[in-house]
């Protein structure tokens, strides 16, 4: 059965709080325990129980996993003391949990994806849940917002070190991914400048290159390739070529993993699982063997993948964090639900999930980033004519 061929749980709009639940869903992302931190702070602080769900919807799902009572744990003062610092997640994260499209064994040994919303919104009310808030990033806020069409209320918070959410300005964790890409390209620039190198650093980046173009820029990158613009590597290697011209025998390029020329497809590194999108890998390789051929320079490549998840949060992204949870239960005392706490401007502002969920932003060809990026002459993969933007700059 379809979600929408469920009768909605009616809500009434003052309805009593008294036990609420956080789950963390997707990708992990550096400042994910602040979230955990702040909401459950701020409930206790109004009177209310906080429980956290294990493993995105697991812990309800398949309580079997976990130790008796285990998959749904409370959320107390002395449990989240410090968390704020720590990278990932204390309640654990799953892509591969959705209520909607879970995936089941059949008994022929193939995985069926299988609605289970229902079963979900049985063990919450078991629990006493009377709320959800629930963290994670396109897919995880896209079934935050299915749940609260079926009478759950809901409020969603954006992460994603991608920062490719619509409707916020910012997502936390993408602070701390750029910091840390762009301090592993000063590393490069010495490494790179000594053996006269051309390196590429395949930073994470499915559609968007947000972190490809904010590290690129910040750590002196001479080229920046972006799932956004399809690129010609000639460009690029005349670039290459200009700078060993002008004794400057070396360069960077920063490759978006989703990033693909503008006559090819992106690079797989894995087969898509059900219900779920393909792995992305290997472009920052075919990039440095095509420019290693195309100059005859040696050429070298960096992933840098789930390096740019881990690690303590920057104090940006703590206090970001901090500002969503906290958000995020104000919206709840509220009486809101269906709604996602957004970044706009200096406050943070709730916004209805029908119009961010589903939705992605994109690297904006006009914006000022880009054209700051053409401006220091950074190579993006296109001749000067086919960029959109360049208005007279080489690119």
């Amino acid at each position: 059965m379809s979600a929408d061929a469920h009768p909605s749980r009616p809500v009434h709009p003052a309805r009593p709080l008294r036990r609420i639940a956080i789950t963390t869903g997707g990708g992990d992302a550096p400042g994910l325990n602040a979230v955990i931190q702040a909401v459950t702070r701020a409930a206790l602080l109004r009177g209310w129980t906080c429980v956290g769900i294990r493993d995105g919807y697991d812990g309800l799902l398949r309580p079997d996993r976990y130790r008796a009572g285990d998959g749904c744990i409370e959320l107390t003062a002395e449990r989240v003391e410090g968390l704020a610092a720590l990278g990932g997640t204390l309640l654990g994260s799953t892509s591969k949990g959705n209520p909607f499209a879970y995936p089941m064994p059949q008994p022929d040994g193939r995985t069926a994806l299988v609605d289970r919303s229902q079963d979900l919104l049985d063990a919450l009310a078991r629990e006493g849940i009377d709320a959800l808030v629930a963290v994670g990033g396109d897919g995880s806020l896209a079934i935050a917002h299915q749940l609260a069409q079926r009478g759950l209320p809901v409020v969603g918070v954006p992460k994603t070190i991608d920062n490719d959410l619509d409707g916020t300005v910012m997502t936390f964790g993408f602070d701390t991914a750029v910091a840390f890409a762009s301090e592993c390209l000063d590393r490069l620039h010495t490494t790179a400048a000594s053996h006269h190198r051309v390196l590429t650093v395949e930073v994470m980046g499915r559609y968007a290159g947000w972190i490809a173009l904010h590290a690129g820029l910040a750590g002196g990158a001479h080229a920046i390739l972006l799932p956004e613009i399809p690129f010609d590597l000639a460009p690029v290697a005349e670039l290459i070529a200009r700078r060993e011209a002008q004794g400057l025998g070396y360069s960077l390029v920063v490759v978006a993993e989703g990033a693909h020329p503008r006559d090819g497809e992106r690079a797989l590194c894995g087969p898509a699982e059900a219900g779920h999108a393909e792995r992305l890998g290997g472009m920052g390789e075919q990039v440095s063997q095509a420019l290693a051929r195309l100059t005859g320079k040696d050429a070298r490549c960096v992933v840098l993948g789930h390096l740019l998840r881990g690690g303590s949060p920057s104090a940006f992204d703590r206090v970001a964090a901090l500002r969503f949870g906290a958000a995020a239960v104000r919206a709840l005392a509220a009486g809101q639900s269906g709604v996602m706490v957004a970044l706009d401007g200096r406050d943070v502002r709730p916004v209805p999930l029908a119009e961010v969920a589903g939705r992605m932003k994109a690297v904006p060809l006009d914006g000022d980033t880009l054209a700051t990026a053409r401006d220091l002459g950074v190579c993006l993969g296109l001749p000067q004519a086919a960029d959109p933007g360049a208005g007279g700059r080489h690119s």
